[in-house]
């Protein structure tokens, strides 16, 4: 929480402090000028990348597979398309990174091992106590089975 309060206090700062300096290099109206012409360009390169992924996770489906890694690379290229419209250079960097196809895969494979390692041992935790919260000991008690036969009713004792 404390950091998404530095990120909406700081990223404001930083960003006008290089519209700033940008516009006293190149000039005020050029500078607005390159910050719609990004934002344009980015939100178009977003809704193409966004419908190929998009074909992409439906054939996985049809395929019967489970398209994690383009459900993240979707919420990046969303990621991207909200850092291209804030109006600024540096939010501008990020969301044209988070656009390279490379990137971005390498970006979601890792964030979808992360997430399934931490629920991997999160289950591990559950499963290793009681109701109570209480760590249980395991008691593992071998045997065998076979299948009842339709004219015994009764267990062979040996």
């Amino acid at each position: 929480m404390r950091f998404a309060l530095l990120l909406f206090i700081l990223i404001p700062i930083v960003e006008l402090t290089v519209l700033i300096q940008v516009g006293a290099q190149i000039g005020s109206l050029t500078t607005i000028a390159l910050v719609f012409l990004t934002a344009i360009i980015g939100l178009a390169l977003i809704r193409r990348q966004g419908f190929a992924t998009h074909l992409k996770a439906q054939e996985k489906i049809r395929r019967g597979e489970m398209p994690a890694s383009e459900v993240a690379q979707g919420f990046m290229l969303a990621v991207a398309g909200l850092c291209l419209l804030i109006p600024g250079f540096v939010t501008d960097a990020m969301g044209a990174l988070l656009l390279i196809t490379p990137l971005r895969k390498a970006i979601a494979t890792t964030l979808a091992l992360d997430f399934l390692k931490k629920r991997m041992n999160m289950r591990a935790a559950w499963s290793q106590q009681n109701p109570r919260g209480q760590a249980q000991s395991h008691h593992i008690i071998e045997g065998e089975y076979r299948p009842a036969q339709d004219d015994k009713d009764e267990i062979d004792k040996k």
